[in-house]
């Protein structure tokens, strides 16, 4: 009989934790160095940041957290054996994954028609890479819920809503950071 570790008892996969982490790190680090360039230059940072769409990246808001409860959703129902309710919920996660991704992209393009590139203010560099970064997460996030949607075992459900959640929870760390704080 082989002895119990700490990490049995840790939902989901050692290495979905490892790259969860890893990835929260990378944001972390953007975000510090996001702060510590907005203090050489605030009336900059906050004149760019009043050229962001809040409407927008709140419904975006709205939209990821709801995402996040389907996710979360379907692997209870995946659990208590109500497979085609699962894959619904996994679609529906999806879905609005592509949602936010459209409001996303349209606010990049009415940017770039108004001349708003990366290399307009610091801010803007950031605010291209940042957010930018993340909706690359959430094409693979995406992707990951469509593919445990169609091969639904419980064990794939868990590490994709995993990951799924950690792309809600850099979105709600960059969403104040990048269009609230003042």
């Amino acid at each position: 009989m082989t002895e119990k570790s700490a990490l049995d008892d840790v939902p989901g996969e050692l290495l979905m934790w490892i790259l969860i982490i890893s990835e929260l790190l990378v944001f972390g680090a953007g975000l510090v160095v996001f702060l510590a360039v907005r203090v050489t230059d605030p009336e900059g940072f906050a004149q760019a940041q009043g050229m962001l769409d809040r409407t927008g990246a709140g419904i975006n808001t709205v939209i990821l957290i709801s995402s996040g409860f389907l996710a979360a959703l379907a692997y209870r129902m995946r659990l208590a054996g109500e497979r085609g309710h699962a894959r619904l919920a996994l679609v529906g996660a999806a879905v609005l994954g592509m949602a936010f991704l459209w409001i996303k992209g349209s606010e990049f393009a009415a940017k770039s028609a108004a001349g708003i590139v990366w290399d307009t203010h610091a801010f803007f560099n950031f605010y291209y890479m940042l957010t930018g970064f993340h909706a690359a997460h959430v094409v693979a996030g995406v992707v990951l819920l469509l593919l445990v949607a169609w091969r639904d075992d419980p064990d794939n459900i868990e590490d994709a809503t995993m990951f799924w959640h950690m792309v809600d929870l850099v979105w709600v760390l960059l969403f104040p950071v990048i269009y609230l704080l003042q």
